[in-house]
């Protein structure tokens, strides 16, 4: 069962120390990871794209219809998302709309890490534009019956996928 990340905190706890706790089973969720509605053709040709510019290797991804991804949720971002937004894990930190964008791109290199120059706009603004995309993604580009199954080379890259 994992241990959620404020819980961590406390093994270092003179309780922990003292011999008291004999053992502590937790899941380090990965420092970096994008969380995408499954079964849009945007969001999966986003990941795609994320995949073969990811040239550090950082990113993993969980579609936001997985019991992963609810799990790392619950323990890190108590806002319900009904699947009109990216969400972005970073050490501990969770990301939306463009936001989350904006920090995925920071991380890729050039030519796409300038495309955080963006971040200094008005949040508002940013994201008014990212929910005009979101509210007509399924119209632009379709949308699958079911989540998208990740190749079996890329099955590390994807926490929780049901390969």
């Amino acid at each position: 069962q994992p241990v959620s990340i404020s819980k961590l905190a406390s093994l270092n706890s003179p309780l922990a120390r003292s011999g008291h706790i004999n053992y502590v089973m937790f899941q380090k969720h990965p420092e970096h990871i994008i969380f995408f509605d499954g079964v849009c053709n945007l969001c999966n040709g986003s990941v795609n794209f994320v995949i073969r510019h990811d040239k550090r290797n950082i990113f993993h991804f969980s579609s936001l219809q997985w019991p992963f991804a609810k799990q790392v949720l619950d323990e890190n971002y108590p806002v319900r998302n009904d699947f009109q937004t990216i969400l972005y894990y970073e050490n501990g930190k969770v990301f939306e709309k463009s936001t989350a964008v904006l920090r995925i791109s920071r991380q890729l290199g050039y030519p796409w890490k300038a495309a955080y120059i963006f971040i200094v706009l008005p949040k508002f603004f940013r994201d008014a534009i990212y929910m005009f995309i979101s509210r007509n993604r399924y119209k632009w580009f379709g949308k699958r019956d079911e989540c998208m199954v990740p190749s079996l080379e890329l099955k590390n890259k994807f926490p929780g996928s049901s390969l």
